[in-house]
């Protein structure tokens, strides 16, 4: 006749399974914990040796630039650019030879002047330059206006570029060319000189994305591709989109958007070499297209002028910046901006007692 076991070695032999059953859960955490710190470390030595190469590749890039009396880089020093400090941003405002007033009203409302421009920059590390390039005439009348306001204001980039509506897009690629080689930012920022801009707002909007590699920032669309001869934004290279009635890959719209240290670098090493469209936010967004860049679609950088800006202000949700779709900018932005600015304003003090 069977012999049922003891109650205690069924015990004895319960306690042991359940212990081995313990002891392979924890060895499963244990390995998998590993893995995870394992991928962790691989993708952060990934993006330290991205980092370097473009670091590396920007330095090569520049020297080449010294040898051959580039004159971006001929009135600086090697010492000068390596011991260049860090800032958060860069903000270039496109501008034209016609504009002196659009100009005036933006120095009247966002964009600080004189001490405090230099204080924002030491204190805030934000830089805001007015970017122009030259007349087709060198030296004619138009450069002497700007070299003359540049006496008054001191707040110009002036580039190797000459100055054409059709050109836009080689002046954003001198642009950001020139901003990386004279100042060390984690973002470098093009916005137009009709649109409204919180600074403090945009400071924070950055400082957001600054852990991100390769960076791409703004307001996303994919407008249609316009095959037809004399409408605005015609596109000349239609038939690369495919057939007609089709639409752009998506892009941040043109009056503004910032990208990363790393994305203006690799324009400015391959600046030869990219393609320009007819369309200048077109341009920038085909130049990125292959590589592992995040697109952020922030609507802050694109609200429309009051009463929208001020609704959402009032709801404690601020604008970045603020422009009518009608006009590409803010209609009239001459007379217009004092309103935006004061219904859509961050207030001075959003500016200085913020820490990025």
């Amino acid at each position: 006749m069977w012999t049922p076991p003891e109650a205690k070695r069924i015990s004895r032999t319960t306690q042991v399974d359940d212990q081995k059953r313990k002891d392979v859960k924890s060895e499963s955490k244990d390995i998998l914990g590993e893995v995870s710190r394992t991928d962790h470390a691989i993708q952060t030595l990934d993006k330290t040796i991205s980092n370097l190469e473009m670091e590396l590749a920007a330095a090569r890039a520049l020297q080449d630039s010294i040898m051959s009396g580039s004159p971006i880089t001929q009135d600086l020093n090697i010492p000068e650019l390596t011991k260049k400090r860090k800032y958060l941003m860069v903000i270039g405002i496109n501008t034209a030879f016609s504009s002196r007033k659009r100009r005036d009203s933006v120095r009247a409302t966002w964009m600080p002047q004189g001490d405090k421009l230099k204080k924002l920059e030491e204190e805030k590390g934000i830089v805001i330059r007015f970017v122009i390039g030259h007349s087709a005439t060198s030296g004619g009348i138009l450069d002497r206006a700007i070299e003359a306001e540049e006496k008054m204001h001191g707040d110009f980039l002036r580039l190797e570029h000459v100055e054409g509506y059709l050109e836009l897009s080689a002046k954003t690629k001198s642009y950001f060319t020139t901003a990386i080689s004279l100042w060390d930012a984690d973002f470098y920022v093009k916005v137009d000189d009709d649109v409204h801009v919180n600074l403090g707002t945009l400071a924070a909007t950055l400082a957001r994305n600054r852990s991100k590699p390769m960076v791409y920032i703004g307001c996303m669309k994919s407008g249609p591709v316009l095959a037809q001869k004399g409408v605005r934004y015609h596109e000349p290279e239609h038939w690369k989109f495919g057939e007609d009635g089709n639409r752009y890959f998506r892009h941040a719209t043109g009056q503004l958007y910032a990208i990363s240290k790393d994305l203006a670098t690799y324009i400015s090493i391959n600046r030869h070499i990219l393609h320009k469209y007819a369309n200048e936010d077109v341009t920038l967004g085909s130049w990125f297209i292959g590589l592992d860049v995040e697109h952020v679609d922030d609507r802050k950088l694109c609200c429309g002028t009051p009463p929208d800006c001020e609704l959402k202000a009032q709801a404690g949700n601020i604008c970045v910046a603020s422009f009518d779709w009608s006009c590409s900018g803010i209609c009239k932005s001459v007379e217009r901006i004092k309103e935006v600015h004061r219904r859509c304003g961050e207030g001075e003090n959003a500016l200085w007692s913020a820490a990025f």
